[in-house]
């Protein structure tokens, strides 16, 4: 925990107000301490937030750089940055963000990874194999699996699930997003079918009195959890990873005609910008669909 009382009260604001995940606070937590650091040095003595010129932010940037960190990463730094002083004019009356007017690297447009319809169906059938021989781990990892991929959601949002959040009979569960914001997200059969038989086997942590009665998903100390190895069944299980799901939930309604703004509202997305990416994967697809199918191509 930082020792800058700006810097604490920043990740706090981060953590409980925005609802970030934790691992978006604590890297802008350890890139405004960077930034800090780097002042420290910079100006050899005493300085203040609202005396930080555009010169020490191009020297920061400059030095991240020569350490070799990677654009994405410093783009990231510098979002950190204005995201604080936007935070400092809030609170601390800052009137100046020096940050604002500098340009952030420019980064290539790296679309979502995400499974195909094959590599779907593979990962749900080992799953279900593994929760057909029994055992609590794989019956409640396949009923993450499902809901997971049948409502899009984030994974701090799957994990944040309380049972009063989870309706099977209306087929549909509530979760808070980015700024705490409230969105309903459909539940479809596979899902609600996996989520029944994960809790016969949770409720029985309840009778020992170990099992958290709030939350959805749970470990067997009754602990609440994240989902964390689910593809190495597949061929390139490394390049996935546990949003390819979100992903693919976004790629396929949208490949099977659904309109932008409908899956923009699922995914919880405050632009929509946000959510054409996904468009872009789609039509990179119906270019390969084109190229093999398409006898003059």
């Amino acid at each position: 925990m930082t020792d800058i009382p700006e810097i604490a009260a920043f990740v706090a604001f981060l953590a409980k107000e925005r609802n970030d995940s934790p691992h978006t606070v604590k890297a802008y937590e350890r890139d405004v301490q960077d930034f800090a650091a780097f002042c420290d040095r910079y100006y050899g003595g005493a300085w203040r937030w609202a005396g930080v010129d555009r010169l020490a932010i191009r020297g920061w940037l400059g030095a991240m750089q020569q350490r070799g960190l990677a654009k994405r990463s410093v783009a990231r730094a510098l979002s950190a940055l204005r995201t604080f002083y936007r935070f400092l004019n809030a609170t601390a009356g800052v009137e100046v963000n020096p940050a604002r007017a500098m340009r952030s690297p420019k980064l290539p447009r790296l679309l979502p990874a995400h499974l195909d319809r094959s590599e779907i169906e593979r990962l749900f059938a080992d799953a279900a194999q593994r929760a057909a021989r029994g055992g609590f781990p794989a019956v409640r990892d396949l009923a993450m699996l499902e809901l997971f991929y049948s409502s899009g959601v984030r994974l701090s949002e799957l994990a944040g699930l309380n049972d009063e959040d989870v309706d099977l009979v209306s087929d549909q569960a509530k979760v808070r997003g980015k700024g705490k914001k409230e969105r309903l997200v459909p539940i479809g059969r596979h899902a609600r079918r996996a989520l029944r038989h994960y809790y016969r086997h949770r409720d029985a942590l309840a009778v020992a009195g170990t099992a958290d009665r709030r939350a959805v998903f749970v470990n067997r100390r009754g602990r609440r959890l994240a989902i964390k190895r689910l593809f190495t069944g597949l061929a390139r299980g490394r390049e996935l990873h546990v949003h390819s799901l979100r992903h693919s939930f976004a790629t396929h309604l949208l490949d099977a005609g659904a309109d932008l703004r409908a899956v923009q509202e699922l995914l919880g997305h405050a632009s929509l910008s946000t959510t054409q990416v996904y468009t872009h994967t789609s039509v990179e697809r119906l270019k390969r669909v084109y190229h093999q199918a398409h006898p003059r191509a």
